[in-house]
């Protein structure tokens, strides 16, 4: 293949670190790129909460628009910002190794208020997903809306008065932000696909699907998969408290899923482990099982705004 590809991207330092290692990794197979820089309305708008702005994909819809129109040939990015639905003329093309799938809390003077149920702590956070299981586990604690890219976030809880702030470790690790003070929650369950990347072209464009074809992790596109599955037949979206997470170990895949209420007090869970030969309908089981045990009843009462 003689051409170039361009490379879309958010101009964040971490959807440019993204997009540049796809570059790298395209570079190694012998394929010549360029870096195409875009801001999304994500970026643009730092004051309206993600779950407020009404749209799913707020940070790829603008790269997708430019990837449709010919601007560039592929487009890199955050796989859990992606909508499970991907809009039309566009495919999957790879799924990179997974990162960290964890969620950090970077507190701001330790971590003792944790442990004072006396105190209500102040957490900042855009996720409704950190948010719902965070109050699940401490209730008597608030949220506080926190927005931008991560070198604004972590400015931001420099500066506030808040006891810490929650960030994927991904994100704060791929650009070496992540500081040494933070702790990882490993009962939180991330969103589906967190730290994954997921490039996609258009779907008329079979040279460059081919080529980005060869970057493809057959592991992580399984498991990141399974999550998606899970969450959209949850029907959830950016809106809705809905985590998952598939592990392969030893040829078995493990599923953990689970949806909120907004405020955390209401929420299913479901675990199964198969093989991996049998887990590819894993999410939609799941997530079937969870709808018959009322989870239904969870997104309804969300979509009605209570």
């Amino acid at each position: 293949m003689n051409k170039i590809i361009r490379i879309g991207t958010r101009d964040s330092q971490l959807a440019v670190w993204q997009a540049t290692l796809v570059q790298s990794l395209l570079k190694a197979k012998g394929f010549q790129t360029e870096l195409v820089p875009l801001k999304s309305d994500g970026d643009i708008d730092l004051v309206t909460p993600l779950y407020a702005m009404g749209v799913q994909g707020v940070f790829t819809k603008t790269l997708d628009s430019a990837l449709l129109s010919d601007r560039f040939d592929i487009a890199v990015h955050s796989m859990k910002d992606v909508p499970t639905q991907m809009a039309q003329g566009i495919v999957a093309a790879a799924v990179l190794p997974r990162a960290s799938h964890k969620d950090l809390l970077v507190p701001k003077n330790g971590t003792e208020f944790l442990s004072d149920t006396a105190y209500s702590g102040l957490i900042a956070t855009s996720s409704i997903r950190r948010k719902a299981q965070w109050l699940n586990r401490y209730p008597h604690h608030r949220i506080t809306n926190l927005r931008g890219n991560v070198n604004t976030r972590l400015r931001k809880l420099s500066e506030e008065n808040w006891d810490g702030a929650i960030f994927a470790a991904a994100g704060l690790e791929r650009i070496n932000l992540r500081p040494e003070t933070a702790i990882e929650l490993d009962w939180m369950l991330p969103a589906p696909a967190q730290g994954a990347i997921l490039v996609v072209c258009r779907e008329t464009d079979t040279t460059t699907f081919e080529a980005c074809a060869l970057l493809n992790d057959p592991d992580t596109e399984l498991c990141a998969t399974i999550e998606r599955d899970f969450l959209k037949t949850l029907m959830g979206g950016c809106s809705t408290p809905i985590s998952a997470l598939a592990e392969i170990e030893n040829k078995m895949l493990r599923f953990r899923g689970n949806i909120f209420s907004l405020d955390g007090a209401a929420h299913l869970a479901i675990e199964k482990t198969v093989a991996v030969e049998d887990a590819r309908e894993l999410g939609t089981i799941a997530a079937n099982e969870l709808l018959e045990q009322g989870a239904d009843k969870i997104v309804a009462t969300i979509r009605n705004g209570n």
